[in-house]
């Protein structure tokens, strides 16, 4: 694990704490930024990219779980590891219900904490790969209402159900769900995926036909695949 690459804040109001936690991590390669209360703590969540936190549970101005339980409704959804004296059992509770990762109860050793914050920036790190897979696999996906076109297994479904259309339906879907409210005439649709100029645009209107009998539930009252007289034709934005 690259350490380098993960961002750490320290909120501690003990300077003691706080500057020896930041020694120790810096010397296992983690880059550290640090606060002395919640308050500051969230303002450095703004500015910079954050990988986790350890938060201390009572501080000034704002504690460790008021901290926590904005940042979750933020969204951001980086590990907090909440640090608590043996004394603040109901806290500990209450921040691990307000969306806490973990806890360490002082006194602590660094290689307790040190443990800790390698185990949950290992996990984050498999969640954050995760989701980057699926967003690069959605962007393969376009859905407009239950119409979904999927480019890498070259599959069209209609509310979960599969639709076979022949290669050039596909492509004329694909057209127009990439560019959805985007009105194109026959002879553009013609020209882009035959890649040659347009001469007879009939067999377009014949596509489009056999289009709407495969994905409309009433051809002639089209939900998806619609004509603007004159103009050409379109799949609207839901």
């Amino acid at each position: 694990m690259e350490n380098n690459k993960y961002h750490i804040l320290i909120v501690e109001d003990d300077k003691e704490i706080r500057d020896g936690v930041e020694i120790y991590l810096k010397n296992q390669g983690y880059q550290v930024w640090k606060a002395a209360n919640g308050k500051e703590g969230l303002e450095i969540v703004t500015r910079e990219e954050i990988h986790l936190a350890i938060l201390d549970i009572m501080m000034p101005v704002m504690d460790g779980v008021t901290m926590l339980m904005k940042l979750r409704e933020q969204n951001h959804e980086f590990p907090v590891i909440m640090l608590s004296a043996k004394s603040e059992e109901v806290d500990k509770i209450m921040g691990l219900n307000m969306g806490a990762d973990d806890y360490v109860t002082k006194p602590f050793t660094p290689l307790e904490l040190l443990a800790r914050v390698n185990s949950h920036l290992r996990r984050y790190s498999k969640y954050l790969t995760a989701v980057s897979g699926e967003e690069q696999e959605k962007s393969h996906v376009y859905t407009i209402g239950g119409l979904e076109l999927n480019e890498e297994t070259v599959e069209v479904t209609v509310d979960g159900e599969a639709v076979k259309l022949t290669p050039m339906e596909f492509k004329i879907v694909q057209l127009l769900i990439k560019n959805p409210g985007r009105v194109f005439s026959a002879d553009e649709i013609y020209e882009r995926i035959w890649n040659e100029k347009a001469v007879n645009t009939d067999t377009i209107m014949v596509h489009v036909r056999n289009i709407r009998e495969k994905i409309e539930i009433d051809p002639r009252n089209p939900k998806y695949l619609k004509v603007v007289w004159g103009v050409g034709y379109k799949i609207d934005k839901q």
